[in-house]
């Protein structure tokens, strides 16, 4: 039985084999064809469940070219399934364009759930997640790097990204630049693997810790920074009465604004407090 004409995302394991979905499985066998980040690397996952679907590279080089040829196959009745090397399908992957395309063609795209390394890190490092911000792959450039971090210094979610290992130390140092050295860090390495790990430390001892042994800065990397938490004890506590009397009428951005002008404090600090303590 062939899957129905559309564009299906399925994402493939991060490292454990067995961590593929029945029904990611099902699809990469019924499907007509399955447009993949690397061919070779795909045909290992293929191989060893004995697939035998015909595979087409679409990768960041040739996506938007290839991307208008896939949609004509799918609106000629193909069902195309989408996969990266590992993980789910667009998150710092390929696939943007041609799922773009796709909605403009008026072709379904179905979503498969599965693997991610970012969700998966994130569920075991110990830091808040009921708020966070995916950022993927920091700039390479230390200027760009820097700016990057910069920006996000005062966000107060949890901050997910992707790292290569040849710039860890780098990316720690420019983190203690910009964030100091007590910002907590999480290192998840080579997750789902025989040689997973992860470890949490401020960013000042993370450095020194991965300076210790070059192995700890191997293998796929997920690196997570918690985010910025204002000092509510710097705010009297006449101006957090006040903002929380506030808030209980109005939305919060405006409570801050007149807590500020009150009490002759920064709106910002205001604001973050309230985010982490009133929202």
């Amino acid at each position: 039985m062939s899957q129905a004409a559309a564009l299906y995302i399925v994402p493939t394991p991060i490292g454990n084999l067995n961590d593929i979905s029945q029904r990611a499985l099902e699809t990469l066998q019924r499907v007509d064809l399955i447009a993949c980040e690397d061919t070779r690397h795909t045909a290992k996952l293929l191989s060893h469940y004995q697939i035998s679907t015909p595979t087409w590279a679409l990768h960041d080089h040739n996506e938007q070219h290839k991307a208008e040829q896939l949609v004509g196959r799918l609106l000629n009745g193909q069902s195309i399934a989408l996969v990266s090397d590992a993980g789910t399908p667009l998150i710092s992957d390929p696939g943007y364009h041609l799922v773009n395309h796709c909605r403009e063609a008026g072709v379904q795209v179905i979503a498969l759930p599965g693997p991610c390394a970012a969700i998966t890190a994130l569920s075991a490092a110990g830091l808040p997640t009921d708020r966070f911000a995916f950022e993927g792959f920091l700039p390479a450039k230390d200027k760009a790097r820097l700016d990057k971090l910069e920006s996000l210094r005062d966000e107060g979610r949890t901050l997910v990204f992707y790292e290569s290992p040849r710039r860890l130390l780098d990316t720690v140092e420019a983190i203690i630049s910009v964030m100091g050295e007590a910002r907590r860090l999480v290192v998840a390495r080579e997750l789902t693997k025989t040689f997973e790990s992860i470890h949490s430390l401020p960013a000042g001892e993370m450095l020194a810790w991965l300076r210790q042994d070059d192995n700890r800065s191997r293998g796929e990397i997920v690196l997570m920074v918690a985010g910025h938490r204002p000092d509510g004890d710097a705010l009297p506590a006449e101006a957090l009465r006040t903002l929380a009397l506030l808030r209980a009428e109005l939305p919060l951005k405006k409570a801050a604004a007149l807590t500020a002008e009150i009490h002759g404090v920064k709106k910002n600090a205001l604001y973050k407090y309230g985010l982490d303590h009133l929202e």
